[in-house]
C-alpha cells in the first residue's frame, strides 16, 4: 500500500496492509509494523483504535517498552495529554531503578528496568507496546508497574490497560487477555492469521 494513499472507508486495522513481511529470516520477528509508522492518517487510526476501549477511563500516565513501544506509546500519551515512562532495556538509565528478569518472543534472556521515581502507589498506568507474542515482555513491564504500587487493570480495580497492535492468541498472551483490560488493532476475522504469522 501507497505511503500517501488514504483509502476511502477506513475501517479498523485497514493501516494493518502498511506492515512490510520479514526478509531477513527466523533472527527477526516476523512482521515489521514500522512502516505504517510513516503513515500519518495509518498512525493516527491506529493509535485512536488502540484508545477507544479505554474512553472514559482515568488514565493516569501512559508507558511504552523499549524500543517500539516507545513510539505507539508516546503517540498515545500526546492524544491523552497525560505523561510518558519509558521502560527500558537494563543498563541505560543513570538513575535509581528497579529491574526485572524475563524472556523475550525470540526465547533470549534480557532484563527489564524501569525508573522508581515515576510510578507512586495507586497511578493508573496504559501499557503500550508495539506486540505482544509470547507475552513475556509485556508481562514483565506489567510486574515492574505493580511491584512499584501502579496499577495496570485487574478487576475490581480501576481499569487501565494493555495495548499493542496485536496481541496473540499464545499461552502469556492469554494471560495477559484474562487479567487486564486490553486494546489490539487485528480485527476478529484476521486474528488466527496473526496467530500463525500468516
Amino acid at each position: 500500500m501507497d505511503l500517501c494513499h488514504i483509502p476511502a472507508t477506513r475501517e479498523k486495522g485497514w493501516y494493518l496492509a502498511l506492515m512490510a513481511p520479514n526478509v531477513k529470516g527466523p533472527n527477526y520477528a516476523w512482521l515489521d509494523p514500522s512502516r505504517l509508522y510513516c503513515h500519518p492518517q495509518g498512525l493516527q487510526d491506529c493509535v485512536a483504535d488502540l484508545l477507544q476501549p479505554f474512553q472514559g477511563d482515568p488514565i493516569d500516565m501512559v508507558a511504552g517498552i523499549d524500543a517500539m513501544g516507545f513510539i505507539l506509546g508516546a503517540a498515545a500519551a500526546a492524544a491523552l495529554r497525560k505523561g510518558f515512562l519509558a521502560i527500558r532495556k537494563a543498563g541505560h538509565l543513570c538513575v535509581q531503578t528497579l529491574t526485572q528478569p524475563y524472556t523475550d518472543y525470540s526465547g533470549r534472556e534480557k532484563v527489564m528496568e524501569v525508573r522508581t521515581d515515576a510510578i507512586s502507589p495507586g497511578l493508573r498506568i496504559l501499557l503500550v507496546d508495539q506486540w505482544v507474542e509470547t507475552g513475556g515482555t509485556m508481562r514483565a513491564a506489567i510486574q515492574l508497574v505493580e511491584r512499584l504500587g501502579g496499577v495496570v487493570a485487574a478487576p475490581p480495580c480501576v481499569p487501565t490497560g494493555v495495548a499493542a497492535i496485536c496481541i496473540e492468541d499464545s499461552e502469556g498472551g492469554r494471560w495477559i487477555q484474562e487479567r487486564y483490560k486490553c486494546a489490539h488493532c487485528v480485527p476478529p476475522r484476521l486474528q488466527p492469521r496473526f496467530d500463525r504469522h500468516q
